[in-house]
């Protein structure tokens, strides 16, 4: 617990038998982490074995594959069952440090945000820390058109490390969000719109070859879906009601 409040990671977990355990590992060095919560969106590998194995890990196995959204919305949903009043979210393909917990959940715990994002942007780690060009350029394009169009000032919507309060997330539509990628920034929007504030953290990443990530063609649709969703976003702020993502 950290200021006597429940901590329990979240891990979305597809084909990550690799990497699992070290993420792991590194996430209950922290010392404040109550609970893992795995969610495994029917891997064709071990990661289910693999989790089950590891001590103060709940596991949870899909019988289909539901996509990364809709993984989300099931360690979400189980991290709340089991009483947490911080959640966060880490990748289990080692590619976000868990050595930032900490910091993440202090800021919840505190009272000062209860979103924070760790931003592979903020001192400039991504393209040192091994970032493709072409995902840099298109982060920084699609960041700028966001905040332009929904009022923010992030430095990046694209980060996959993640910390909410319960109460945040309790707040939350989650099943009016899709169940694929555009789910994080359709998140992200709707809690722009309901005006709670986000706090964000310098966080360095790693590239390598067992860290998940998306080809060019999922890219490009996911960055048209972010546009897509910037600009419903700015069209219902302006010219009528809550978009449907929201309400």
């Amino acid at each position: 617990m950290y200021r006597g409040k429940k901590i329990v990671v979240v891990m979305p977990a597809y084909n990550a038998e690799k990497t699992l355990k070290k993420t792991y590992d590194e996430v209950m060095d922290q010392d404040i982490v109550d609970l893992v919560v795995v969610v495994d969106d029917r891997s064709r590998d071990q990661t289910a074995e693999v989790a089950q194995a590891l001590p103060k890990v709940l596991v949870h196995v899909h019988e289909k594959n539901t996509g990364y959204g809709g993984n989300q919305k099931s360690c979400y949903r189980i991290a709340l069952e089991q009483g947490a009043d911080i959640v966060i979210m880490v990748h289990p393909d080692y590619q976000y440090t868990p050595l930032l917990i900490p910091a993440m959940a202090s800021m919840i715990a505190n009272g000062l945000h209860p979103c924070v994002l760790g931003s592979r942007i903020l001192g400039g780690y991504a393209l040192r820390c091994g970032m493709p060009w072409w995902k840099y350029v298109s982060n920084r394009f699609l960041t700028w058109a966001q905040n332009l169009l929904m009022g923010a000032k992030l430095s990046e919507y694209h980060t996959g490390y993640r910390a909410y309060s319960r109460e945040l997330l309790q707040s939350m539509r989650l099943n009016n969000l899709s169940d694929d990628f555009i789910f994080d920034n359709q998140f992200l929007a709707q809690v722009v719109w309901r005006g709670y504030t986000i706090g964000e953290v310098s966080c360095p990443t790693k590239y390598f070859e067992d860290a998940s990530s998306i080809n060019f063609r999922r890219s490009l649709k996911y960055g048209l879906g972010c546009l897509a969703v910037a600009w419903v976003f700015r069209w219902h702020k302006c010219f009528s009601g809550a978009p449907s993502y929201v309400t």
